[in-house]
């Protein structure tokens, strides 16, 4: 989807960085970050002003087997926490000047709130243990949902989180299919299962995965997403089309980051990895993206909560390669 960068170009923007007034490489990962940047952009003055977050929430028929500890109703619960300002992307949002928007792709009994973005696919998908999450339709129908919403958003950064019970059991069964890994060496405790509960989760996804042979990313977005990981892969496409970074949370967004790199080998360009998650599937999907991480704080909350916290980095970055002088027109003396 986005070629790789044209050599000239390249060199051109690593010589900008290296130009700058200090010493070659001193600003470390900051200049890698820079010069990924300026290669999207296009241009040696990356300009980043704003940033948004969008929420996808959803709910997933799995749940009713057992894989997680949490009622399904939350996600109905937390996605009106999220619209009432209170919850931790709430907070983050709001200290960072990111704008906040909640989508609902597919909850179950969803609130009757007038912020709330309506994209429903349904009210939660199937039980993927039995059968497909969701048709072959209704996939396409949250892949072009999403891609809208990212096309249509005028910031110049897009991060992206989400909110759904379950939705970690999803993207195990995402990544399993998409990696050729068994599917109990990504799943993890989610929102906090004990050793009972997860050896449970494992039990339950390792059925589900066996009722499919290999499955493009496509067919594995039926068989086993969520309305929320469908609609942000679709999203993180968007993002790439319009050649905007795209800040990625973590193991979820990274399923779907990884999904929409199967789908438009390129895609995977713009976007900008920013916490690695504590749960154990994420190095798995980022390994196979090639992806470090900008920030490693033991986080496995989702919402968004890990990209916002990238963003100041990412405009950072942006700022450094734009503003900072170079030595020749600081009058500095360079290196002898």
């Amino acid at each position: 989807m986005i070629p790789a960068p044209d050599p000239a170009f390249a060199a051109e923007v690593r010589a900008a960085i290296d130009g700058k007034t200090k010493p070659p490489g001193s600003l470390g990962r900051i200049e890698t970050l820079a010069e990924r940047l300026a290669l999207l952009l296009g241009t040696v003055e990356p300009r980043l002003g704003t940033c948004s977050l969008t929420i996808f929430a959803a709910d997933h028929g799995i749940v009713a087997r057992g894989v997680s500890k949490w009622p399904q109703a939350i996600t109905a619960q937390m996605a009106l926490n999220f619209l009432a300002g209170g919850a931790a992307a709430n907070a983050f949002a709001g200290a960072l000047g990111v704008s906040l928007r909640v989508v609902d792709a597919g909850i179950a009994a969803p609130p009757d709130h007038p912020g709330l973005i309506d994209r429903r696919m349904g009210a939660g998908t199937a039980d993927s243990a039995s059968g497909p999450a969701m048709s072959a339709e209704t996939r396409d129908a949250a892949l072009a949902a999403g891609r809208a919403l990212a096309l249509e958003d005028p910031a110049d950064a897009l991060a992206f989180g989400e909110m759904g019970i379950g939705n970690t059991a999803a993207a195990a069964l995402l990544a399993a299919k998409l990696l050729d890994l068994p599917v109990e060496e990504l799943a993890g405790p989610g929102a906090g299962l004990d050793a009972e509960g997860l050896a449970r989760k494992r039990a339950i996804l390792a059925e589900a995965a066996a009722r499919t042979g290999p499955l493009t990313a496509s067919e594995a977005l039926a068989e086993y997403g969520g309305f929320e990981i469908a609609m942000m892969t679709g999203a993180l496409l968007g993002a790439a089309e319009a050649r905007k970074p795209a800040l990625l949370d973590g193991f979820i967004a990274g399923a779907a980051a990884l999904a929409a790199e199967r789908v438009a080998p390129g895609a995977a360009r713009a976007f900008v990895h920013a916490h690695r998650s504590a749960e154990p599937g994420h190095a798995a999907i980022l390994a196979a993206l090639d992806a470090d991480p900008l920030l490693d704080l033991g986080m496995r909350l989702g919402e968004g909560t890990g990209a916002l916290l990238a963003w100041p980095l990412v405009k950072s970055a942006a700022a450094m390669l734009r503003e900072m002088a170079s030595f020749e027109a600081a009058g500095v003396s360079g290196p002898s």
